[in-house]
């Protein structure tokens, strides 16, 4: 339960810390700089990206070790720092400056932005259960194959390919 309440406790600092910045950075940075947005939440959408393609397939690997010993632990340790360091705070940094440019571009009303919505909602998703995975491998108890890990490894990429699509084309 301790181990419960610390999560939620840091998940509450995380979300604290997140919106504190984005008020400075609201402060900060004035409206007209809609470019340096973009390309912030470009570079911060290839860094989640690099990330979420990489973690599934160091659960591949972590599959084949052999629980306890010092491969596993290597595994567990690259997998922490690639979620906490990486994944995470990209994650966090394409939402922020991904809903800055919806509001500043004036797409709300927009088709293809409530389908990108719902792709980007999807990918979330995924890394929730790739944290969760993070979470079973580093108290030794996986629940899946190295062919689940395999196969969730190409979800992100479709989504991304639908994302990119949507917002290049802008189909609808």
């Amino acid at each position: 339960m301790q181990a419960l309440v610390r999560r939620w406790f840091r998940a509450e600092i995380a979300l604290t810390l997140s919106a504190a910045l984005l008020g400075l950075f609201l402060l900060i940075v004035p409206l007209g700089y809609y470019e340096w947005i973009k390309a912030l939440h470009v570079i911060a959408v290839i860094a989640w990206m690099a990330g979420m393609l990489y973690l599934p397939r160091l659960f591949v690997y972590h599959c084949e070790a052999e629980a306890g010993s010092k491969q596993s632990e290597t595994f567990k340790v690259m997998e922490r720092r690639l979620l906490r360091a990486i994944i995470n705070p990209a994650m966090v940094a394409t939402w922020v400056f991904g809903l800055w440019l919806v509001v500043e571009g004036g797409f709300l009303r927009s088709g293809w932005l409530h389908g990108k919505l719902a792709l980007v909602l999807l990918l979330s998703g995924v890394h929730g259960l790739l944290a969760r995975c993070v979470r079973d491998f580093a108290a030794d108890q996986n629940r899946f194959s190295q062919k689940f890990y395999r196969i969730i490894n190409e979800i992100p990429t479709v989504l991304m390919i639908g994302i990119v699509i949507l917002v290049i084309v802008k189909p609808f």
